[in-house]
């Protein structure tokens, strides 16, 4: 075998740079992909992980040219990428671009994509492996896969590959869930198929991993023996914005719950995998997320709320109901709290709880694994009043890194005992800056690699645990209102407090 001699073996990025390949992304004048894939591709380009030839091609409904499109493209990554901007870099880049414009029935545009691929194939040398990224709202879904079959784009040419990838949210229910995968992977196989949960892609949450199976000193206590409970928290302080089109009717337990915190749950909670190959992790995983039990008690056990009118970093911000383009009799969630737990031998009694909402105290994503208390029997109750429980804290948003507290004498001549964090930042700890979640995920599917993509069954079971208590919610009241800018509705608190415990204040 022939092996290049200007290589060098030390070079880490080596098994990490994409073949010859090009990537097609359906709306791509929406705000993701102006944000944040187009300079995400620039990024990987920057740090020499994009082969030369690279081609992206836009398909949207605007009238431009290619010009005007690498004109977008050049705006959108000058404004929002990572690395700093290389006109050399940008120049490679833009000559695999092109623009199609149409609607997604047209014939035409598709005719015209398949005619813009073969043409790139010849031109820059993708070797007929092209990605298509669905970046539309999911009622587009079938049609524009759909078309991709009727108009041959997704059968490779031989030795080649064609993959696609699918933004959440993934069907709005189990049911619907179930005919988006039949309809897909009538069109491409499985492995081909790449659902996007850019949660996956970012370092912290991949830290998990490394943290439970590359240290010896959590995986012993990370356990029933040892956990109380465990608080999942993804928290934004902004509210719906310019979504009520697409956000009115799915609400907060549809958009978070069924994806990133389901997902966090299941990588804190695994067992440990073979290897990390993508097989051996969805293995693991779904043995995680079959075992979920949900309360019988939903009433209890369960929480949703709508933000009302409040303030926010010292901002006057409407209420969910006031805001433009929602019914004033909408039940649409925009804060959601549920009690699960995982019948298996590990987990066994332990709680976990999991909450989400908008327009919260402040934006923030972190996994709390909180220890049952020590029986402090040497110490008297006046020594430790002032101690919480131990807990480690996974801060996945946004100054990644991860918290540790436990007790610490208290400097004086009595024997007092107080709470203290030790605390690893990412920013602190390595020169190296975390890239976006984006650039590692567009990478991994040009290398093929789905490990931090969730598969269809982990997308069903995922359903399967959320569906009994949307329905349990569609027919039982209406939202609580919380108070915009608080930390959700007094019957969140009370749904902890019932079982002895409090929400933490990230």
């Amino acid at each position: 075998m022939w092996i290049n001699p200007l290589r060098d073996p030390a070079d880490r990025r080596l098994p990490r740079i994409a073949g010859p390949s090009g990537l097609v992304i359906f709306g791509v004048t929406g705000d993701l992909s102006r944000k944040k894939l187009m300079p995400a591709i620039y990024d990987l380009a920057n740090r020499g992980l994009l082969p030369p030839g690279f081609s992206l091609v836009g398909f949207a409904r605007r009238d431009w040219e290619d010009e005007d499109f690498a004109q977008v493209v050049h705006d959108s990554v000058k404004e929002h990428s990572r690395t700093p901007f290389r006109e050399e870099v940008w120049q490679q880049l833009a000559k695999g671009m092109r623009f199609i414009q149409g609607e997604f029935v047209d014939d035409a545009a598709f005719d015209k994509l398949r005619s813009t691929i073969e043409e790139l194939d010849k031109e820059q040398g993708t070797g007929g492996n092209f990605a298509f990224y669905l970046s539309v709202p999911p009622k587009f879904f079938p049609q524009v896969v759909r078309q991709l079959k009727d108009h041959g784009l997704a059968d490779p040419p031989k030795g080649s590959w064609r993959r696609a990838v699918i933004e959440k949210p993934f069907g709005h229910d189990l049911a619907s869930a179930q005919e988006l995968n039949k309809v897909v992977h009538e069109v491409f196989p499985r492995d081909e198929v790449f659902r996007i949960d850019h949660y996956l892609g970012k370092e912290t949450v991949q830290n998990i991993l490394a943290l439970r199976f590359a240290n010896s000193m959590f995986e012993p206590i990370w356990n029933r023996g040892y956990v109380d409970h465990v608080q999942i928290t993804m928290a934004e302080d902004i509210g719906i914005g310019g979504r009520a089109g697409y956000y009115d009717g799915i609400g907060a337990a549809r958009d978070v719950i069924q994806n990133h915190l389901l997902q966090l749950m299941a990588l804190t909670a695994m067992e440990e995998p073979a290897s990390f190959h993508p097989k051996a992790l969805v293995t693991e995983k779904l043995k995680v997320l079959t075992s979920v039990k949900i309360p019988d008690d939903l009433g209890k056990h369960t929480v949703r709320g709508q933000y009302a009118h409040g303030f926010q970093g010292g901002e006057e911000v409407p209420g969910y109901l006031e805001e433009e383009g929602i019914d004033p009799k909408s039940k649409t969630d925009t804060y959601a709290a549920i009690k699960l737990e995982i019948n298996n031998r590990r987990w066994a009694g332990v709680p976990f709880y999991l909450r989400t909402g908008k327009r919260l105290g402040r934006r923030v994503t972190e996994i709390a694994v909180v220890f049952q208390r020590a029986p402090y029997l040497p110490f008297d109750a006046a020594a430790t009043e002032e101690l919480g429980q131990n807990a480690l804290v996974i801060r996945v948003q946004p100054d990644e890194g991860v918290t540790v507290r436990f007790g610490s004498k208290v400097p004086g001549t009595s024997m007092e005992v107080r709470d203290v964090t030790m605390d690893f930042a990412y920013g602190e700890s390595f020169t190296e800056s975390s890239p976006e979640a984006y650039e590692r995920l567009i990478l991994d599917v040009l290398l093929g690699d789905a490990n931090l993509f969730p598969r269809h069954q982990e997308v069903e079971e995922s359903w399967r645990i959320l569906d009994p208590i949307e329905k349990y919610w569609d027919a039982h009241g209406k939202p609580a209102q919380y108070e915009s800018g608080t930390w959700g509705p007094a019957a969140a608190d009370e749904m902890l407090a019932r079982d002895g415990r409090s929400w933490r204040r990230p």
